[in-house]
């Protein structure tokens, strides 16, 4: 089992949050080389691929503030990271472990564009609400904060927070 085998399981997040980031970035170079010349709509009306390029962050807070996200990053993927180390190596906690290294992967998948770019890539848009524009590495962070909200929330014992917490 995976969670019977530190090395194994090391390996197989590590494995799984660079598969993320390439899906991320892969996904950020088709949007920029194909979506320069015009949108595209995918449903009409509904879900529109549109080219945007985000120097804040999440709904463009922090417009023109990049660099703090050269340092907020970094330091927020380091205490997400800590945490993953200190899960418990148990069935019941590879939710977690799932839901904080798909937010890692999130979170670096954007630090590499603002490195690369010094501004994030974002191209996918629900025209039907007006929703802001987004990416991959935005799906991979807003789900995996709803999906430890939900796990801390109604997923776990006082018992198994307490465990975690213990051995942080």
């Amino acid at each position: 089992m995976l969670y019977k085998d530190k090395k194994k399981y090391y390996t197989f997040f590590i494995l799984y949050i660079i598969i993320l980031i390439i899906i991320d970035q892969i996904t950020k170079y088709i949007a920029r080389v194909n979506l320069s010349s015009g949108d595209v709509d995918i449903i009409p009306g509904v879900l529109k691929l549109q080219l945007l390029y985000n120097t804040g962050a999440a709904f463009s807070i922090l417009t023109e503030k990049t660099f703090v996200f050269y340092i907020v990053t970094p330091i927020v993927a380091a205490i997400v990271i800590y945490f993953f180390i200190k899960l418990p190596f148990e069935k019941k906690y590879l939710k977690m472990a799932f839901c904080l290294s798909t937010l890692v992967a999130g979170a670096a998948g954007n630090y590499i564009d603002r490195i690369a770019f010094h501004q994030v890539t974002d191209f996918i848009y629900f025209s039907l609400i007006n929703f802001p524009i987004f990416n991959v590495a935005d799906i991979y962070v807003t789900l995996s904060v709803i999906f430890l909200l939900i796990f801390l929330i109604f997923g776990m014992s006082d018992d198994d927070l307490a465990a975690w917490v213990k051995k942080s």
